[in-house]
């Protein structure tokens, strides 16, 4: 089985297209799935509301290297990308927008020079 997000960094040759300045809204579909419809609704919508995110649509079906790599099981399967091309979140099924928008300034802040945030988990 291959090792969960064993792709450390996605960029212009996993995606198709350059990633966003500042981060990366990923969405693995496939034809008929109707909750793939909706998720590219919220996540073009939040893209579009953020200067600098992308969101990319990736056919499942046609990219099944990249489907087998990063252990994509269903569709829509949503992975959030810090401007490194790091994964910052993923999720299975169809996000809530109040979802995305949260994992999107987490990865915003991830790639983010200088000091962290202090998120309350103590390590």
């Amino acid at each position: 089985m291959p090792e969960r997000d064993a792709v450390k960094q996605l960029g212009s040759a996993e995606l198709g297209v350059e990633p966003g300045e500042r981060a990366t809204l990923v969405q693995f579909s496939s034809a008929f799935c109707q909750p793939c419809r909706a998720t590219r609704r919220i996540l073009a919508d939040v893209a579009a509301m953020v200067d600098g995110v992308t969101h990319v649509e990736i056919d499942a079906e046609e990219r099944l290297a990249l489907v087998r790599e990063l252990d994509v099981r269903q569709t829509p399967t949503v992975l959030v990308l810090d401007r490194n091309g790091r994964i910052v979140q993923r999720a299975a099924g169809q996000p809530r927008r109040a979802d995305v928008v949260a994992a999107l300034g987490r990865a915003v802040d991830a790639a983010r020079p200088g000091p962290r945030r202090h998120t309350g988990d103590a390590t």
